[in-house]
């Protein structure tokens, strides 16, 4: 019983605050442009399905594109540093003050630089998820047993075999820990460029149920978001439980 409480009990606290919130709408008489009521946000996603369709398809392209960019540019700098000493010491740091500059301030010079079109969406997104994807793969590497590195070396493995058959593998949790951040700072960052200029997205549906007072739209578009970081995240999970099954079964 205990075990069931505590596996269902986010989905009872969720229950218990819509409760609320449909509650206090009715007795309030909250107007629905302050903060719609939970049943009128749901109408609105159920019967408006055919105005935002598109939008959301746009926004989930975007965002896998982007993450698969991030996380390539992310698995190979990561790499780079941790094969390259001398070049970690010169460039971490510098990676380090990169993430003290807010993506909202770089996001309009993209556009100037390379005008409205993808390329810029997907630097954004591309910038905010490569970061954890190398910050997490270097704390795998350097997590790697030390008296397993010192055995392969007596046993003559050269770098790069260490590298492929000990220090990679080890840092496998480490990288799909990076990869479920990264998963949703993809959403994140395709909603963002999408604000700054184009013309389908759910950042673009938000923008405009903002200007016209449909604060109900501007829910459903949160819940997308929240929907679409889930189902990243769940993909992710499963890659991971795969993946790790297996090295731990090959490495039996």
């Amino acid at each position: 019983m205990k075990k069931i409480v505590r596996r269902y009990s986010p989905i009872f606290v969720i229950i218990v605050i819509l409760f609320i919130w449909q509650w206090s709408s009715q007795l309030f008489s909250i107007p629905r442009w302050l903060l719609p009521a939970p049943t009128v946000i749901l109408n609105e996603a159920i019967n408006g399905w055919d105005s935002y369709t598109y939008h959301l398809v746009s926004t989930t392209y975007l965002s896998i594109g982007g993450l698969i960019i991030g996380v390539s540019v992310g698995l190979i700098v990561a790499m780079a540093l941790h094969l390259l000493p001398v070049v970690r010491q010169a460039v971490y740091p510098l990676l380090i003050l990169s993430q003290n500059i807010p993506i909202i301030v770089l996001a309009p010079l993209l556009v100037i630089w390379f005008g409205f079109g993808v390329l810029p969406k997907l630097i954004i997104i591309t910038l905010v998820c490569f970061f954890p994807i190398v910050v997490a793969t270097l704390d795998g590497f350097r997590q790697t047993s030390s008296e397993l590195i010192h055995y392969m070396q007596m046993a003559g493995a050269t770098k790069g075999q260490r590298f492929l058959k000990l220090e990679f593998p080890h840092a496998l949790p480490a990288i799909f820990s990076g990869l479920k951040i990264s998963a949703t700072y993809s959403v994140m960052g395709a909603v963002i460029s999408e604000w700054l200029g184009a013309n389908k997205g759910i950042g673009v549906y938000m923008t405009l149920a903002q200007s016209s007072f449909r604060t109900d739209r501007v829910f459903v578009a949160i819940g997308f978001i929240m929907v679409l970081c889930l189902v990243f995240f769940a993909v992710i999970l499963i890659l991971e439980k795969v993946m790790l099954k297996g090295g731990r079964h090959v490495n039996g």
